[in-house]
């Protein structure tokens, strides 16, 4: 029988042809980038008939293959950081990675809070890093062409300790910052190890040109150890022509608890996906989205809940605006394996459709092998209610201010899980920002 061998888009061609010319240019094990790269060749850029990717068909959005960009000048630097926003006024320490490289002289790596070790990726991959090897802790995430194509272009990043018992008060920014007036590409990969213990409050913010196709592919992987706390807040403010893609994996200990709540309004196609593994007893999770859209974006938020332990809680709520031609689209699924008892898991999505031309995707889905749960999941896609319009609109605020207050009570209710004082005013002002621009 004759092999069929399935047609390839300029972007899957262009991306074999960057990749053997910089396979061993990259730091760190060429075979591993080898058999990532293998992975995704196999699977093709996903598309609409990928269920994974029906809503969200990535082989449409990205119809070329960006060359990875190359480290900044540090004039070029020192002018993109000028202009970010994300979190900038949060007392934090930072650091700084402009087109996906690190730039040591914008970052506070001699001054990071007590207990928390941080190696830059390239020279964790070059020494082979212990630490490099808690890499993808959670095994789904291996089946994810996203991801995979992330391992296999990987250039820069992070590797984060923080010490058993350590808890800084001070947070750490990951700033992400992109600029130039050609499409690049970029792949980072920071992992994040808490120990037993240790408490950590870690924000991201991602931001970059507006009118360019660039397409950034970040991954941030996190193992949080028995008791310990990791903190998560991620703001995406990429610029109107990005796609960008990301992915959040991480493996939760005993009696752990991690909170990420993710806001965006950036990217014309912007695709988050999370993988959580309960793998130990009575771990807790709070996993929370905003996302708002206009002017034919596309929005999405994938996430996998894979509760493998007994004991653990998961709530997850994410909220999503839409204007104009946009689409949303929530892919959520909770796993209970059947050693999961006890197991306690809600999802809920939430929409808000601000024109008739827009349109929400919602799948939701429970896969339960345990039998003594209490686990349920909800969608619902509305318009604003016209009778509290009319309410507020009859004490005397305009259409658009009334909308306006409404949108933020809305998307308020995800946004208020950040319990970082700072982190919280500064996701809040994204929200005030795409109002104003919205009126």
């Amino acid at each position: 029988m004759a092999e069929i061998t399935p047609l390839r888009n300029a972007a899957e061609t262009g991306l074999a042809a960057l990749f053997q010319v910089r396979r061993l240019k990259l730091p760190g094990s060429a075979i591993a980038r080898e058999e990532a790269f293998r992975f995704f060749e196999a699977a093709g850029l996903p598309h609409r008939r990928v269920e994974a990717f029906k809503y969200s068909d990535l082989r449409a959005a990205l119809r070329e293959a960006a060359a990875p960009a190359e480290p900044p000048s540090p004039e070029a630097a020192r002018t993109a950081i000028v202009r970010a926003e994300g979190f900038a006024t949060v007392e934090a320490a930072r650091l700084t990675f402009v087109n996906g490289h690190l730039v040591p002289a914008l970052s506070d790596l001699g001054a990071m809070p007590d207990g928390v070790e941080v190696v830059p990726l390239v020279e964790a991959l070059t020494d082979g890093h212990a630490l490099t090897a808690e890499f993808t802790p959670v095994a789904q995430a291996r089946d994810n062409p996203i991801y995979q194509l992330n391992t296999a272009f990987m250039a820069d990043g992070a590797l984060i300790r923080v010490t058993a018992g350590a808890r800084p008060e001070r947070p750490l920014h990951l700033r992400f910052v992109g600029t130039g007036a050609e499409a690049f590409s970029t792949a980072t990969r920071t992992l994040v190890v808490l120990e037993e213990g240790a408490a950590l409050t870690l924000v991201e913010s991602h931001e970059g040109p507006d009118g360019v196709g660039y397409q950034p592919n970040d991954a941030l992987d996190a193992v949080v150890g028995d008791g310990a706390t990791l903190r998560h807040a991620r703001l995406n403010r990429e610029g109107g022509g990005a796609v960008a893609l990301s992915t959040l994996s991480v493996k939760l200990g005993a009696k752990s608890h991690l909170e990420t709540v993710n806001v965006a309004t950036g990217a014309a196609f912007a695709r988050h996906q999370i993988f959580l593994l309960f793998a130990g007893a009575e771990a807790t999770a709070q996993v929370n989205g905003a996302t708002m859209l206009k002017d034919g974006q596309l929005g999405d938020s994938t996430l996998l809940a894979d509760h493998a332990a007994p004991g653990g809680i998961s709530r997850e709520q994410f909220k999503t605006v839409i204007d104009g031609d946009a689409t949303g689209v929530f892919q959520g699924k909770i796993i209970v394996a059947q050693v999961a008892q006890k197991t306690d898991g809600k999802m809920k999505s939430d929409c808000l459709l601000l024109s008739d031309e827009g349109q929400m995707m919602n799948k939701p889905e429970l896969e339960i092998f345990a039998d003594d749960v209490a686990c349920g999941h909800g969608a619902t896609c509305g318009a604003p209610d016209e009778d509290l319009l009319f309410y507020l609109m009859a004490r005397g605020l305009p259409r658009a201010e009334a909308e306006g207050l409404m949108i933020q009570a809305f998307l308020g209710e995800a946004i208020e899980a950040v319990t970082h004082e700072g982190a919280r005013a500064a996701m809040i002002a994204a929200v005030e920002t795409w109002l104003a621009a919205r009126r």
